[in-house]
């Protein structure tokens, strides 16, 4: 009698693989659908019939709404960040200038999620916050490393920064409301109100001058 132990089926990686892919192509749909849609005017019923999927397909990978929806935000802003802290190759200005171009690209296609992420989410939530303070933590990183060739910055230079970067939330939720400038004169009108954020960082904490294209005689 052969007692020779089969091998036991485990899942292969193309199942892996696949689930995956499905995965990233509801996030893809989902995106689209939340980009200029409050998370409460889309019920689940509306997501699958506009998504062409069965709703339970949702509930596989992402178990509830609120579920698929704090992965779709993760997912939108994964690329900003990354895209955020890449460039250390660039000069400080072209680097500065690129992120703050790429955040007002971000809020301009993905108004609903933007403003929802600004906000803090659906009431209170925690997770939808903690994707906003990393975003925040990103470009203050970014900028601390242009302006002072690191990211480990004394406080008052830290707190001066992440200032800024709290003004750029609230004048980018306005200029998305009201369409007034475009985005190459929003990009420029935040540059110049960092350089006198970094000015007055350097007036509070000297150890931390302003690079010389901040300064006004620059």
């Amino acid at each position: 009698m052969n007692t020779s132990k089969q091998p036991v089926a485990r899942p292969g990686a193309r199942g892996t693989q696949r689930s995956a892919t499905r995965r990233a192509e509801l996030i893809a749909i989902g995106r689209s659908l939340f980009a200029d849609t409050s998370y409460d005017a889309l019920s689940m019923d509306d997501i699958a019939r506009q998504a062409q999927v069965a709703k339970g397909l949702i509930y596989y990978y992402f178990h509830s709404k609120r579920g698929y929806y704090l992965a779709i935000i993760e997912d939108s802003v994964a690329g900003l960040v990354t895209y955020a802290a890449s460039g250390a190759e660039l000069p400080p200005v072209e680097r500065v200038q690129r992120t703050i171009d790429s955040y007002l690209r971000y809020a301009e296609h993905n108004q609903a999620a933007y403003r929802a992420i600004v906000s803090g989410g659906v009431g209170f939530d925690a997770e939808v916050h903690a994707v906003r303070d990393g975003v925040r933590e990103a470009i203050v990183a970014t900028i601390a490393e242009g302006a002072y060739g690191r990211t480990d910055i004394a406080p008052v230079a830290r707190m001066g920064l992440l200032a800024w970067v709290c003004s750029v939330e609230g004048a980018a939720l306005a200029w998305i409301d009201r369409g007034e400038l475009s985005r190459e004169t929003m990009c420029e009108l935040l540059v110049k109100t960092l350089g006198g954020a970094l000015r007055a960082i350097e007036e509070l904490d000297p150890s931390c001058p302003a690079p010389a294209p901040a300064r006004r005689d620059a």
